[in-house]
C-alpha cells in the first residue's frame, strides 16, 4: 500500500500531459479547417475597406482628369469639350 500511494499521487501529473497532447491532436483538424475558411472568405469589414480603396482611386483619377481639362480649357476656351463641362452641381 505504501508503494501504491506515491504512484497514485504522481499519476495526475503524468496523465495531464497526455490529455493536453490528445486534446491538441483532436483540435488540430478543426483549427486548420477554420483557417482555410478564413482565407477563402471575405469579411464585411474587408469588403468595405476594398470598396473604399477602389472608390478613392476612382475619385482621384476623376479629379486628375478634371484638372487636366481645366488646364486645357484655360489655354483654349473655344474647344468643344470645354463647353460641355460646367462644373459639378449637386442634384443634376
Amino acid at each position: 500500500m505504501r508503494k501504491v500511494l506515491p504512484v497514485i499521487a504522481v499519476l495526475p501529473f503524468l496523465v495531464s500531459g497526455c490529455i493536453s497532447t490528445a486534446t491538441s491532436i483532436v483540435k488540430a483538424p478543426f483549427q486548420v479547417a477554420g483557417k482555410a475558411v478564413d482565407w477563402t472568405t471575405t469579411s464585411q469589414e474587408e469588403s468595405d475597406r476594398n470598396y473604399g480603396k477602389k472608390m478613392r482611386k476612382q475619385e482621384a483619377e476623376e479629379g486628375k482628369q478634371r484638372k487636366d481639362l481645366a488646364k486645357r480649357c484655360k489655354r483654349d476656351p473655344q474647344r468643344s469639350e470645354c463647353a460641355q463641362y460646367q462644373g459639378y452641381r449637386a442634384g443634376n
